[in-house]
């Protein structure tokens, strides 16, 4: 009998184990090492935007997973894609002459685009956000600079750096697949010119302030 109590015994402490480790265990973000992998930057955003806590951290970030992890984008059309790259193209130059208005349509394009991609609606700005961060963990930011930056009193510099941290996460969407987003970039108008090599020149044929000065920018 008392063998088959301490048995008993065990099979409950094993229980116990497997429950606490469910309930408070790593969850789908794989625990704070997973977590950190899996969102890069946004895990130290995160923290900071705690004041240092972690687990408070983690447990948003793994809520985030939770909730969007399982959010399939959807392919966009080459027609659709192809508009989209001519109209951030034009953004792009409307930045010359008007750096505050080309912000302000930089942002609402990438708002429909991750819509048109599958992500919540163009006026849920926060959860796009958040849904962005587990799938876009690198570009993300770019999103929120440039969301900032149109809305904001933000000078020309502020708008500039924005716009080229927000082109980074326009090109993972605008990609096929969002796997491919470090390997394959859109061609943009004005972006023919090729290097000896025949390697589309796509970052570098547009930066303000490297040969185009934004008006007010001061240069």
């Amino acid at each position: 009998m008392s063998t088959l109590w301490i048995i008993a015994l065990l099979a409950v402490v094993v229980i116990a184990v497997v429950a606490v480790f469910v309930v408070a265990g790593p969850g789908r973000g794989g625990g704070g090492r997973g977590l950190k992998r899996r969102f890069g930057p946004e895990y130290d955003r995160a923290v900071a935007r705690h004041d240092g806590d972690t687990k408070a951290a983690e447990r948003e970030l793994d809520e985030r997973v939770k909730r969007y992890g399982s959010l399939e984008p959807r392919p966009l059309p080459p027609e659709t894609r192809e508009q989209y790259v001519a109209r951030w193209a034009g953004v792009q130059e409307q930045f010359v002459d008007s750096p505050r208005q080309a912000a302000a349509e930089a942002d609402r394009l990438l708002a429909r685009l991750a819509a048109d991609r599958g992500f919540p609606a163009d006026e849920q700005y926060d959860e796009q956000v958040s849904a962005l961060s587990v799938h876009h963990a690198g570009h993300v930011e770019g999103y929120r600079r440039i969301h900032r930056a149109a809305h904001t009193d933000s000078s020309t510099e502020q708008m500039r750096e924005a716009m080229l941290d927000a082109r980074e996460l326009f090109e993972a969407l605008v990609t096929a697949k969002p796997a491919d987003s470090g390997r394959h970039r859109p061609h943009h108008a004005g972006d023919r010119d090729r290097d000896r090599s025949g390697r589309a020149r796509s970052h570098v044929s547009w930066s303000p302030g490297r040969g185009h000065h934004a008006k007010g920018s001061g240069a």
